[in-house]
């Protein structure tokens, strides 16, 4: 069915919602790369622990803030159709 002949739906289509969960992956594979970087410069010694940790919380708090821009740019989205499904109508 083409997007023209789809009824309107506050479901985002499959490739937005495909795009919007790599989005997250690829914030939260970031995130884990800056705190992992973080924690090697400033530790010495052993440090598999803190550099765990610092991965983990890192990708953690980057995918979780990646998760609301995406949320956010898909009810835009979903808006913006139905503002131009409202202008076609008239």
């Amino acid at each position: 069915m083409p997007d023209d002949e789809r009824p309107l739906s506050a479901l985002p289509s499959p490739a937005a919602r495909v795009a919007a969960f790599v989005a997250i992956l690829l914030g939260g594979l970031a995130g884990g790369l800056i705190g992992y970087t973080l924690v090697k410069l400033q530790c010495h010694g052993s440090c598999a622990a803190p550099k765990g940790i610092g991965t983990l919380v890192g990708a953690v708090v980057a995918a979780a803030g990646m998760s609301i821009v995406a949320v956010l740019v898909l009810r835009a989205v979903g808006e913006w159709r139905q503002i131009e499904q409202r202008e076609r109508q008239r």
